[in-house]
C-alpha cells in the first residue's frame, strides 16, 4: 500500500501475535457463508419493502406518515422522567454504520421505535426539493430520483448511509465543494422535541436555531421524523477524467487543489469547476485525481468514447481501476450516473480488502461479487469484544475535516504517524452563517482570498484514513488510542473536525474545543432536550457509558456554563 521501507528491528522491535491475529485470519470464513448470505436477503428483503412503498401515491404515504408521527408523540408522552433512562431509538447498537461506540444503550434507557419511517414522501419537482424520512438510504434515493434525470444535490457514495444520520451527523459527496456538506441541502426538518411537540425548522422561521443547530448533533435535540432535501437536475452519465499525479504529498495536494479550484479565485464559476471531485493518494509521491461532468446519452455513446457500465457485480474495485491511471496515463471514460454515485459500495471504499483478502480477485468477483457489499450492522453483529477492541488498537477509520491550504500539513502528518493508505480526498464547503453551529470556518478566512474559498464559504477537505497502519502491516507495535489523540489534538489546533461516527479519544474539554457549543447548549435549554436526549459528547465517547455518569454530566449541564477548553496540544 505504500513504498515507504519499515524501519529497522532493532529501533521497532516485532509486536506479539495475539489470538485474536488468526482468528481474524480465518473471520473470511464467517463473512462467506454466513455474513454474505444473510446480506443479500437483507438487502433483497428491503428492496420488495421500497417497492411496496413506492406503488402508493404521495398522499397515501403522507397519511401514513402523519400517523406514525403521532405515534412517537404518544411514546413520548408515556416516559416517566424520574423512572425511564433518556430516549434513544430502537435500533440495535449493532445497526449503527460507523465504529463509534454506542454502549449508551446497554444502560436503561426510553426506546422510541422509528423503524417505520423510512418512505420517500415526495419529489417535487417545482420546488426542486424531495421529503424524505429519516430512514431512506442512499442506495434507495437514487433508485427512484435518477430515472427522472434528478439528485439530490449531495449523494453519499454508499448505499446503506441514511438521509437521519447523514443530517444528524456529516455527510460528503464529490459535489461538495459546490453545495456543501449534505446538511447544507436540507431545506427543512421536521422534528418531535422532547416535550412531544411537532415542528418544521427552516433557516428563517421561528424555528432557525434548531435547523442550524441539528447538524452534527446526533440526535440529541429532538427526534426528526422527515426532512426536505434540495435536489439538483442530473444527466444519465458522467463523463470521469482520471489524472494521475506524481511528486512529494505537499504537492499532491497542490494538484488535488488545482483540479476543481480555479487560481484566479472564480470558483463559482461552472466552465471552471468541475461538477464532481475526487482524490487518492495510493502512497507518499503519486494519486490520482478524478473530475466529472454530468453528459447525455448521446454524448456518451458518441463513436471512440469509452463507456464503463461500472455496476456490475464483477467489475474491478473502483479504487484499483482508478489507479491503473498511475500506468496507463490520463484517460476519459462515461460511467451511468447511478454506479458513479454508489462506486465505492461493494468494496466499502478500500475496506473490503480486510474483510476479504481474496474479494478483488476476478475469479471471486465473477462467481460471488453479486452477492457484495456485506451488511456492516451484520459484520459488527458477528464480532466480538475482543475482535472490535483490536480493530480500535491496530485499524484507523477517520474523516479528517481541514481547510483546504492544509490538505498537504494533514497527509504528511498522517504519513509519519499512522502511514495508512489509499487515502481518500474530497473537497467541500463550510458555510459562514448568521449563526455559529458546532462546525464553522476558520474567523476571517474571507480576507485571506485562498484558493478555493469564497466571500461566503471557506474550502475544506474530508481526508478519509481508513485502513490498517504501516507499522501494523509490519509487524511493529502500534498504539492506536495515543495516534487517534494525537490526531486529535492535532486538528484542534488547525481548525479542523472530526467525524464522530468514528472512534473518539477526545475528553469533554477537548471536544468543545474542536466543536463549537454555544449554539447546541441553547438549543439544549430552549428545546428542554436535557434530560431527555444524551448529550452529543457523551453519545460520541469511546467507551461504556453508565447511567450514573451520564446522569451527572446532565446535571452539570444544567448547572453550569460551557466547560473550560484548557487542555492544549503538545
Amino acid at each position: 500500500m505504500s513504498d515507504a521501507k519499515a524501519p529497522a528491528a532493532a529501533v521497532h522491535p516485532r509486536r506479539k501475535i495475539q489470538l485474536v491475529d488468526f482468528l481474524l485470519s480465518f473471520r473470511w470464513i464467517i463473512v462467506i457463508f454466513f455474513v454474505l448470505p444473510f446480506s443479500f436477503l437483507y438487502y433483497f428483503s428491503i428492496y420488495l419493502g421500497d417497492l411496496k412503498s413506492e406503488k402508493k401515491s404521495y398522499k397515501q404515504r403522507q397519511m401514513e406518515h402523519d400517523e406514525n408521527v403521532k405515534e412517537v408523540v404518544k411514546r413520548l408522552e408515556q416516559r416517566n422522567a424520574e423512572k425511564d433512562g433518556l430516549v434513544c431509538t430502537a435500533r440495535p447498537p449493532w445497526v449503527v454504520v460507523g465504529m463509534r461506540n454506542v454502549d449508551y444503550k446497554r444502560a436503561r434507557h426510553f426506546e422510541v421505535d422509528l423503524s417505520k419511517f423510512r418512505n420517500i414522501l415526495d419529489i417535487d419537482t417545482e420546488r426542486m426539493v424531495a421529503k424524505v424520512e429519516p430512514l431512506v438510504n442512499m442506495g434507495q434515493m437514487s433508485r427512484v430520483a435518477i430515472p427522472m434525470n434528478l439528485s439530490l444535490a449531495v449523494l453519499a457514495e454508499l448505499d446503506d448511509l441514511t438521509v437521519g444520520g447523514l443530517i444528524n451527523g456529516f455527510g460528503v459527496e464529490g459535489s461538495s465543494h459546490i453545495f456543501g456538506l449534505f446538511s447544507d441541502t436540507v431545506v427543512a426538518l421536521e422534528v418531535v422535541l422532547a416535550d412531544g411537540k411537532v415542528v418544521r425548522a427552516t433557516k428563517d422561521n421561528e424555528y432557525s436555531d434548531l435547523f442550524y443547530a441539528i447538524p452534527w448533533s446526533q440526535g440529541t435535540l429532538g427526534l426528526l421524523v422527515s426532512a426536505e432535501i434540495k435536489l439538483i437536475p442530473v444527466d444519465q452519465y458522467v463523463k470521469l477524467t482520471y489524472k494521475p499525479v506524481r511528486g512529494n504529498l505537499q504537492e499532491l495536494a497542490q494538484a488535488y487543489a488545482d483540479s476543481f479550484a480555479p487560481k484566479d479565485g472564480d470558483q463559482d464559476n461552472p466552465s471552471k469547476v468541475p461538477e464532481m471531485v475526487e482524490g487518492m493518494i495510493y502512497g507518499p509521491t503519486e494519486g490520482v485525481m478524478m473530475t466529472g461532468m454530468y453528459a447525455s446519452r448521446n454524448e456518451a455513446k458518441r463513436r471512440g468514447n469509452v463507456i464503463n457500465n461500472y455496476g456490475w457485480w464483477f467489475k474491478p474495485w473502483f479504487y484499483q481501476h482508478a489507479q491503473t491511471a498511475l500506468k496507463r496515463g490520463e484517460f476519459v471514460e462515461y460511467i451511468p450516473t447511478r454506479d458513479y454515485y454508489h462506486r465505492h459500495t461493494r468494496s466499502l471504499y478500500w475496506e473490503g480488502k480486510l474483510i476479504l483478502p481474496f474479494g478483488d480477485q476476478f475469479w471471486f468477483r465473477f462467481l460471488l461479487g453479486w452477492l457484495m457489499p456485506p451488511k456492516i450492522a451484520l459484520l459488527k453483529a458477528t464480532q466480538s469484544e475482543a475482535i472490535r477492541n483490536y480493530y480500535h488498537d491496530h485499524h484507523v477509520i477517520q474523516d479528517l475535516l481541514v481547510p483546504l491550504y492544509k490538505v498537504g500539513d494533514c497527509l504528511e502528518w498522517v504519513h509519519r504517524e499512522m502511514e495508512v493508505y489509499p487515502i481518500w480526498l474530497c473537497p467541500h464547503r463550510i458555510y459562514k452563517l448568521p449563526v455559529r453551529p458546532m462546525i464553522y470556518p476558520e474567523p476571517g478566512f474571507e480576507k485571506h482570498k485562498r484558493q478555493g474559498d469564497t466571500e461566503y464559504a471557506q474550502m475544506y477537505t474530508d481526508i478519509g484514513v481508513y485502513y490498517v497502519p504501516g507499522a501494523v502491516l509490519r509487524g511493529e507495535p502500534f498504539d492506536g488510542s495515543e495516534k487517534c489523540r494525537q490526531l486529535e489534538l492535532w486538528l484542534i489546533e488547525n481548525h479542523g473536525f472530526q467525524a464522530q461516527y468514528a472512534v473518539t479519544e477526545l475528553t469533554e474539554k477537548n471536544f468543545w474545543r474542536m466543536f463549537d457549543n454555544s449554539l447546541y447548549e441553547q438549543c439544549r435549554r430552549k428545546y428542554k432536550a436535557i434530560g431527555t436526549f444524551m448529550s452529543v459528547y457523551y453519545k460520541s465517547k469511546k467507551g461504556r457509558k453508565t447511567e450514573k455518569e451520564v446522569q451527572e454530566a446532565e446535571q452539570e449541564k444544567a448547572e453550569q456554563e460551557t466547560p473550560e477548553a484548557d487542555e492544549r496540544a503538545n
